[in-house]
């Protein structure tokens, strides 16, 4: 009677051996599977794109965005969106509008944008022989896949500008954080101190700035001296968007950035806002996030 009962004991733990061997394979394989299903939507299938790259060949091709966003099945309004998001995030521009000539001008890619092309195709095929290490090691990838997963993040903010840290003031409680952006203009934001030490910012960091297009004020005549916000950036609006009771307004920055701002359309009439005018965008330093990679 021990015997038979020693048995069943011996084989139900050799049972529920083979049960959470199962189960750790079954987690690996998942992971390995998602591995796969991330870096193709990175990648784009066999003979596919990113839709990124897709969109600047398309421009290189056929010199208008217009055709290019068509090509690549995007609308014209998203396409220049994600043009305007690849410029802010770049040291350089990578498209630029060129004027005059019998069409009226149209868009091009600038010499950082062809190099860039250059060298994310370079990337892809690297890749491509990277993804099918990660089939056959799913386990040893999981933190690859976690980065990557962070380079598909999606942000409600329409302001994200990739700048780097010039100087850190130490409050008693916050923290006053300068970033150079690209062309000159400068972002101040103010965090917690334990914000600064998680993101180990440290003069001469890269960092993003994020700032809600709900949080830019806009204004013709501002004196600095007269208000408390520390942010003031001088542009010229290049896009007006109007709805039914906000419109979203795009500046051309004078560093080479844009950005946007929601506000209603009725402050968009009364402050007489038209292409081509100059206007200030206003930001409380309290509304700038900052993130690092």
């Amino acid at each position: 009677m021990k015997k038979e009962t020693h048995k069943k004991s011996a084989t139900a733990v050799q049972e529920n051996a083979a049960q959470t061997s199962a189960a750790k394979a079954g987690t690996t394989a998942s992971a390995g599977s998602d591995a796969v299903q991330v870096l193709q939507a990175w990648l784009g299938g066999k003979g596919e794109r990113h839709q990124v790259l897709h969109l600047l060949m398309a421009i290189q091709q056929y010199g208008s965005i217009n055709k290019a966003a068509k090509v690549v099945g995007m609308s014209y309004k998203a396409a220049w969106e994600r043009v305007e998001a690849l410029n802010n995030l770049s040291r350089q521009d990578l498209v630029s509008r060129k004027t005059g000539g019998s069409g009226g001008g149209g868009t091009e890619l600038t010499e950082a944008g062809l190099l860039f092309i250059e060298r994310a195709g370079h990337l892809q095929k690297e890749l491509g022989g990277f993804l099918a290490f990660l089939c056959a090691e799913p386990e040893q990838a999981l933190h690859t896949i976690k980065t990557l997963r962070r380079l598909q993040m999606k942000i409600s903010a329409r302001n994200i500008w990739l700048g780097t840290v010039a100087k850190i003031e130490t409050g008693a409680v916050n923290t006053v954080v300068t970033v150079d952006l690209r062309g000159g203009d400068t972002v101040v934001s103010v965090i917690t101190e334990n914000s600064v030490q998680r993101l180990g910012l440290q003069v001469g960091s890269e960092v993003m700035t994020v700032i809600k297009a709900s949080s830019v004020m806009l204004g013709l005549e501002i004196d600095p001296a007269k208000i408390s916000a520390r942010n003031i950036l001088p542009g010229t609006v290049k896009r007006i968007e109007t709805g039914v009771v906000n419109d979203v307004v795009t500046l051309d920055l004078a560093g080479g950035n844009t950005l946007s701002s929601v506000i209603t359309t009725s402050s968009v009439k009364r402050l007489g806002l038209a292409l081509g005018m100059r206007a200030l965008a206003v930001i409380k330093a309290s509304e700038v996030m900052l993130a690092t990679d």
